[in-house]
Formats: structure tokens, sequence, C-alpha cells
């Protein structure tokens, strides 16, 4: 098996767009950092973000459990299938576009060294509107919830240089069991299944978030369920 490699490495500040006379929704006026644009050379990747990139809803978007976005350069070619339109790197607004791994291959914990950098797996990521206002596709969203192509996010244990084509060298994986795509399936399309979200709020080095939202979610069910 090849050794994962960083293809590309993209960042973006938040920039302001639409226009209050807008008629089309996606014309509206609004604020966001996912327009990420690739760049050349090395960067510095702290434990919060990476050197220049930045977010506009920091309560539901960076800090050090969302420090980087990465995402799989080998769906690109099957999303050029389904939605018939070539998407560049960085379209899902990824910081880290990583040849070699994907949700099914990568699990909930893992530990990763990118050069001199450690990051740790901490969740996967949960496509909201702005994906589908970026591309101006409304369907765009539930086609990744459905097919499971969300990418994932990576905490930074140890800070340093990050640079397109080093490889990506799994050094650790405590949870074999937690795949990022069994934690996707569980939060979308099991969400009255009580056992399976104890189960995944219960997995070690799994972002605070989402411990919250299960545990939320399990009160719920617990709450509705029949006496």
């Amino acid at each position: 098996m090849n050794t994962p490699a960083l293809l590309s490495i993209q960042i973006g500040k938040p920039q302001s767009y639409g226009s209050d006379s807008a008629t089309n929704t996606h014309d509206k006026p609004w604020t966001t950092g996912f327009f990420k644009a690739p760049i050349t050379g090395p960067i510095f990747a702290s434990h919060t973000h990476l050197d220049g990139d930045g977010q506009a809803d920091l309560k539901h978007h960076g800090g050090p459990d969302k420090a980087i976005l990465a995402y799989s350069a080998d769906h690109y070619h099957q999303w050029q299938s389904d939605i018939n339109r070539e998407l560049p790197f960085g379209a899902f607004g990824e910081n880290l576009t990583i040849a070699g791994l994907s949700e099914e291959t990568v699990h909930i914990g893992d530990l990763f060294s990118i050069g001199s950098v450690l990051v740790e797996v901490s969740q996967p990521r949960q496509p909201c509107w702005k994906l589908a206002r970026r591309w101006r596709m409304n369907e765009l969203v539930p086609m990744v919830i459905n097919n499971g192509r969300t990418g994932w996010y990576l905490r930074v244990l140890r800070e340093g240089l990050l640079e397109a084509g080093m490889p990506v060298q799994l050094l650790q994986r405590p949870n074999p069991d937690w795949p990022v795509s069994r934690a996707n399936r569980i939060l979308h399309h099991h969400k009255k299944d009580l056992d399976l979200t104890l189960q995944l709020a219960a997995v070690p080095k799994l972002a605070g978030a989402w411990t919250d939202e299960l545990l939320e979610r399990a009160a719920r069910l617990r709450e509705s369920a029949p006496v």
C-alpha cells in the first residue's frame, strides 16, 4: 500500500459576499471563510489553525478540536461523476487534501505525522449550509450526508511546518473499531438508536462538542422511551 500523501494545502480568511438587493438566496449577504485558495511552500500549523487561515463562525468552527479540516483527494473523481462538474482541491472548504485516506480508513483518535507536525483525528466534519451556498447547489449537503464523504477534523498536537508533497504516516490507532464513516452513520442515520449513540459518545479522543451532542440526544431518547 502506498503511503498517503498531502497533495494540496488551502487557506482563506473570512470575507463578505452577496448583496442586500439580491432576490436569489444564494446571492444574499453572507460572511464566510469557506473559500480556500491553494498555497505553495511551507505553512505553519499551530494548535488552533493554519497560519493565514480563519473562520467566520467561531462558535461552530475553529479551535483546538477543529484546527485543521482534511478531505480525501480520492473523492474528487467520484464527485465529478456524481454532479457532472469538476471541482478543485479545497472545494469542500478543507485545509489539507490528502491522497490515500478516506472516512473508511481514518479512525477517531488516529495519530498521524506530517513532517514534524503531529495531528490527531477529533471528529468527522458535519457539512453545513455554507457548502451548498458556496457551490449554489442545495442538494450538495444531503448528498454528502448520504454518501459519507464528509472529511474529518484534526487537532494539532505538535506544531510545525506543513508543505504539499509530505507523506502522511499513521503512528497510532487507539480506536480501531471507530472509523470516521461509522461515526457519520450513527450521527446521521441512526438517530433513534440509544445504544449506538452512547457507544459513540464514549469513544476516547472524540471531540467534546460531539460527545455533548450525543449525550443530549441520548437524554432525549430516554425521555421519549415508552415506560
